[in-house]
């Protein structure tokens, strides 16, 4: 199994709305929704290119920006992070089944250390940050670092997504993918089963993923 972070196990986009706001009026500005919404599943640097973008300051530092933004969210995940509904339940029962278990995610080390205090550090037996590969999602890299240190051939391996960019980086590792929307409305794909969350999901529906 293989778990998306940010708007797949915890509410915390909701939480990056604050910190990326909070950055705009520093700099003097307001992000754009649609900014917002590009920004969703995007490695940390691509992050800050949007938002520099859309404020009308594309020559700022991308690292400066990175670094406000991760101790502001750190402060936030401290104090604010909440489990997706069905989330944990979910990830309880895949762990009871002895299922081989990674969490793959955009977010640096640093903020995935602190979030790992409410997922649970034996949830998991490997952790992919986006920060410890050399190409972020929507490339399949991520994913197909995590099956590799599972070792778990990827094609038996079920991805859940929320964002665009991550179900495109799964379904390009060759992951069976099942998607949650959150912020993001996502369009019909094929070999993507969507729910609209994970209260409704079971061991025997990813076992029927695997099986298509």
């Amino acid at each position: 199994m293989l778990f998306d972070m940010d708007g797949t196990l915890v509410d915390s986009e909701k939480l990056w709305d604050v910190a990326l706001q909070e950055l705009a009026a520093v700099y003097g500005g307001t992000l754009s929704a649609e900014a917002r919404q590009a920004i969703i599943g995007t490695a940390m640097a691509d992050s800050m290119r949007i938002v520099h973008a859309d404020l009308g300051q594309p020559g700022r530092d991308p690292q400066a920006s990175a670094d406000w933004i991760s101790a502001r969210i750190l402060d936030l995940f401290r104090t604010g992070l909440r489990w997706r509904p069905g989330a944990l339940a979910l990830l309880r029962a895949v762990r009871a089944a002895g299922i081989p278990t990674a969490l793959v995610t955009s977010s640096g080390r640093s903020l995935v250390e602190v979030a790992l205090e409410t997922l649970g550090r034996d949830s998991f037996d490997a952790v992919v940050c986006g920060d410890e590969v050399g190409e972020a999602k929507p490339h399949p890299e991520p994913y197909l670092t995590a099956a590799k240190l599972l070792g778990v051939p990827i094609e038996r391996c079920v991805a859940i997504e929320d964002s665009p960019t991550g179900v495109a980086s799964a379904l390009a590792a060759g992951a069976a993918v099942l998607a949650v929307p959150a912020e993001v409305p996502l369009p019909p794909t094929d070999g993507v089963h969507q729910l609209e969350s994970l209260t409704g999901a079971d061991l025997e529906l990813l076992a029927a993923l695997l099986n298509r």
